[in-house]
């Protein structure tokens, strides 16, 4: 393991459990794609109880609607088994952006407007689903949440830090926090 990380890395991905017994290791990508992953030579791991930790990436491949990733200093069951639940960070330099894709840490923040003008509140906290994610938008004391389809977010413009959103019926009942 090499020394801790700078604190300005990118969460991309979770440990789900290891794989096997030889160290690999089931993950969660946040990303759309595996490139990301590809293109960096050394991803962060952060165990739920530690500190970020560097390891060199010697591999990654889909598997099952996840990835197996495998690092150079993890070749034991017992090894992986420490890193379950573990958050991957990745360099923002070794980022690749697909199409229409945006990463979580832009988004946090991003002022809301509806597509009348109207103000909804800033993106709070982002939510994972099977089939897409869920934007929590909180503002003037309430919260709704916004799923990321194509149907809802018209726009995302992170030059002018801003969401703009075509809401369907029921989608703005706003819950008081």
């Amino acid at each position: 393991m090499h020394a801790a990380l700078p604190g300005n890395w990118v969460l991309l991905g979770k440990v789900i459990r290891p794989h096997g017994l030889r160290g690999l290791l089931r993950i969660q990508s946040y990303a759309q794609s595996e490139r990301s992953f590809l293109n960096a030579k050394t991803v962060g791991l952060k165990p739920v109880s530690g500190r970020l930790q560097a390891y060199e990436l010697l591999s990654l491949r889909p598997h099952k609607n996840a990835y197996l990733m495998q690092l150079r200093e993890v070749e034991s069951i017992d090894q992986a088994e420490a890193l379950r639940g573990a958050q991957i960070w990745m360099e923002p330099d070794a980022l690749i952006r697909e199409e229409g894709e945006y990463f979580w840490h832009e988004l946090m923040g991003l002022h809301v407007y509806l597509d009348s003008g109207e103000y909804a509140g800033a993106i709070s906290r982002i939510i994972q689903t099977k089939s897409h994610d869920i934007y929590e938008v909180t503002g003037a004391g309430r919260e709704v949440f916004i799923p990321a389809i194509h149907q809802v977010v018209k726009e995302i413009d992170l030059e002018n830090q801003r969401v703009i959103i075509s809401p369907i019926p029921g989608l703005l009942e706003l819950n008081e926090i």
